[in-house]
């Protein structure tokens, strides 16, 4: 059978060879930010997975910008060379799988332990640890630190460490750049009013909350040439009253095509520890049709999608423009060529899959 999740995508500049997005996900492996051999042992698999696009879990863009003293970073010569490397290897690995990276910065969830390090706790500095900066002096959670309020110069020089990073990203090799906007990290911060109480032209009306992402994007763009794909992802809400919310987002969105972004990646929650969300299968996709709808902006979407049918099934009927499969991939890192088997394909262009494994394909 014809399928769409088979078929090319147009992302700005770049084309990706089908609709199977590996999102970024935190593997905690890192030393000092620089990759080590898990991680070319991991994307290497990842490149060779069918999808036709990786993204490189989030990077920080400061070494405060970390989540653990585990992640990876993007602020040095040695984080670049590192990058550098695990991308060359992906590309020898599958040349046709589109390799992107997401740029972080944790705020006031940082300087925590790794999350199999139960429970998960913060990490003072004498510890190893280090001191917390967010937009309000609120603490993420009980336990957590009251954060260090970024003051009015250091958000914009911030906004350029963002830029600093997509060029370090762009010299190692990167076929596109991510800007984290969600799961409750800094930019999120900024942008909810549950975490934001500024009284500066950063805080208070929604304009002013955009700012910092508005900056962030404009640092990105300044850094990069225009081959260069670049994109957000984001949290369509908070799943709190009176927090952030699925119109804010539309806004933000529509910010993002005004200053020549070329995608956007759709998840939900994180910028609070209790919020009730209803998870399960497809949980998030709404989230994204009403963005893809009321944008036009190529839209991904993610959710505990792992079923070959359901991806296209929701390709099918508009709901998104890519799909993100994570924990599917995790669990299996060959899902795209076990998708085309199951969708009953049979010759397959956009799957990308190196030449020595051919043999290995079920269909």
């Amino acid at each position: 059978m014809e399928t769409m999740l088979f078929t090319p995508m147009q992302l700005g500049p770049l084309t990706i060879p089908n609709r199977i997005s590996v999102p970024p996900m935190c593997m905690y492996s890192a030393k000092s930010g620089v990759v080590q051999l898990f991680h070319k042992m991991h994307y290497g698999h990842l490149a060779a997975s069918g999808a036709g696009l990786v993204c490189i879990e989030a990077m920080a863009v400061t070494p405060d910008g970390r989540i653990t003293d585990s992640d990876l970073g993007l602020w040095s010569d040695e984080c670049e060379q590192g990058l550098r490397e695990l991308i060359a290897l992906m590309r020898e690995i599958e040349p046709g799988c589109k390799v992107i990276v997401q740029l972080n910065h944790a705020g006031r969830k940082g300087s925590v332990t790794r999350p199999w390090d139960a429970p998960q706790r913060a990490v003072e500095p004498m510890d190893g640890g280090w001191r917390v900066r967010a937009p309000s002096p609120v603490p993420f959670a009980p336990g957590y630190p009251t954060p260090r309020v970024f003051d009015f110069k250091e958000c914009g020089e911030l906004a350029l460490a963002f830029g600093d990073a997509a060029a370090r990203a762009v010299r190692a090799g990167v076929d596109g750049i991510e800007i984290h906007m969600a799961h409750g990290y800094l930019i999120h911060q900024f942008l909810s009013p549950l975490s934001n109480q500024r009284i500066d032209e950063y805080g208070g009306a929604l304009d002013n909350r955009m700012r910092f992402a508005r900056e962030v994007m404009n640092a990105v763009k300044s850094a990069v040439p225009e081959t260069t794909a670049v994109g957000l992802r984001v949290s369509a809400t908070d799943w709190e009253p009176e927090g952030w919310t699925l119109e804010d987002t539309v806004r933000l969105v529509k910010l993002a095509k005004s200053q020549g972004l070329h995608f956007v990646d759709v998840s939900t929650g994180g910028n609070t520890p209790d919020a009730k969300i209803p998870v399960g299968p497809g949980y998030q996709v709404p989230f994204a049709s009403r963005v893809k709808e009321e944008t036009g902006m190529p839209t991904f979407t993610v959710g505990l999608i792992r079923d070959a049918w359901q991806a296209e099934t929701l390709l099918r009927e508009g709901a998104a423009d890519v799909i993100d499969i994570g924990r599917g991939m995790i669990d299996d890192p060959h899902w795209g060529w076990h998708a085309a088997s199951a969708l009953h394909v049979k010759e397959v262009p956009g799957l990308v899959v190196p030449p020595q494994y051919l043999r290995g394909l079920s269909y």
